[in-house]
């Protein structure tokens, strides 16, 4: 049947709403470049809430398989696309994209011009839409939800491991980045977003992981210093939202980008070797640099494109922070040596250190 995608600026798209008994969507409408990765996208916590548009032109061609997600559910709002295969044509396909979306009763609108809808969040920003079986919209402008508690983990998981014991603070994890860590020998212990300081001590631990999650890191504002107390006392690596908190919990600021930076070809220059990687990534908000200046942080990596802070190091600790995905999924797999040097930082300074 025919749908409608709304804007809040007033601009409206036709296309067809695909299966759903509800064909209502609301939620803020960004783009994501990469040509493959749809399964990863529409399952990473960090969409949660979001109308994603896929910019690639056909969508759905290898279908859906039963080890690519990123979580057990789609966190995104509604997914629109200019052609989406009815079928996949790969190996390990189970369904196809259209029939997973139907299961997760996940709007779907097809045969947009995608490309004028990426123009215009371009040049005015992310802003609010609305999918309707109706041409006349209503758009409503929301406030910045408060997701996070939505997305982590509601209880203490430990997963088994020979080798050093990580706290992984979930904001809206990924399942790639437990499983990056686990593939390096490690205990890792998932715990809430609100875990303390004195929860953490009791487990034990020799090192922290500060996971990805959706929306503004000023969500969580008031565990500013909680966290910033945690990644005092142990050796941290912080991950996309992960990287915002430990820039906010030493004193910088963040500031929401037009229209982020969502793919899987975005450059990033290590300003320590000078050496550049390409990158996943899926953010709206970035440390601002300006107000890094009078902490004691330094900037480490940043964003070819457009020079925005993509990494950090703390001056005396052990603390690391990207804001790009190092475990990718989907996307390339170039920094994924960002794992491996965080827990050579672990190693080193080992379980009983204890930092001022």
């Amino acid at each position: 049947m025919n749908g409608y995608l709304h804007l809040a600026n007033g601009d409206s798209f036709e296309g067809s709403i695909e299966h759903t008994a509800s064909h209502q969507a609301s939620g803020e409408i960004v783009f994501f470049t990469g040509m493959t990765g749809y399964q990863e996208v529409v399952t990473d916590p960090s969409y949660k809430d979001q109308i994603i548009v896929f910019t690639y032109p056909l969508i759905g061609n290898y279908g859906i398989n039963e080890k690519d997600f990123e979580s057990k559910k789609p966190h995104v709002a509604g997914v629109v696309v200019y052609e989406c295969s009815d079928e996949g044509f790969h190996y390990e396909a189970m369904y196809s994209f259209k029939q997973y979306l139907k299961k997760w009763n996940i709007p779907l609108i097809t045969h947009v011009d995608t490309r004028a809808v990426v123009r215009r969040i371009r040049k005015e920003g992310t802003m609010q839409a609305t999918f309707s079986a109706s041409a006349q919209g209503n758009v409503v402008t929301q406030s910045e939800p408060y997701v996070v508690k939505q997305v982590s983990t509601k209880e203490v998981v430990s997963h088994a491991g020979d080798k050093q014991h990580i706290v992984l603070m979930d904001f809206g994890c990924k399942k790639s980045i437990l499983q990056e860590l686990l593939n390096r020998g490690c205990k890792v212990t998932v715990v809430p977003y609100s875990t303390s300081l004195d929860e953490i001590k009791d487990l034990k631990p020799d090192g922290i992981v500060l996971s990805n999650g959706p929306g503004d890191p000023m969500q969580v504002a008031n565990q500013l210093s909680e966290i910033k107390a945690i990644i005092s006392k142990y050796p941290t690596l912080g991950i996309c939202f992960g990287h915002q908190l430990i820039g906010l919990a030493f004193g910088a600021k963040t500031k929401k980008l037009m229209f982020g930076h969502r793919g899987a070809n975005q450059p990033v220059i290590d300003l320590f070797t000078n050496k550049v990687c390409m990158t996943s990534q899926n953010h709206s908000y970035v440390v601002d640099e300006m107000t890094i200046e009078q902490t004691p942080l330094k900037v480490r990596f940043k964003n070819v494109n457009d020079q925005s802070v993509e990494g950090l190091v703390h001056e005396q600790l052990p603390v690391l922070s990207v804001q790009y995905h190092p475990e990718a999924h989907p996307g390339p797999s170039d920094s994924t040596y960002i794992f491996d040097e965080f827990m050579k930082q672990v190693q080193q300074v080992g379980s009983e250190k204890v930092y001022a």
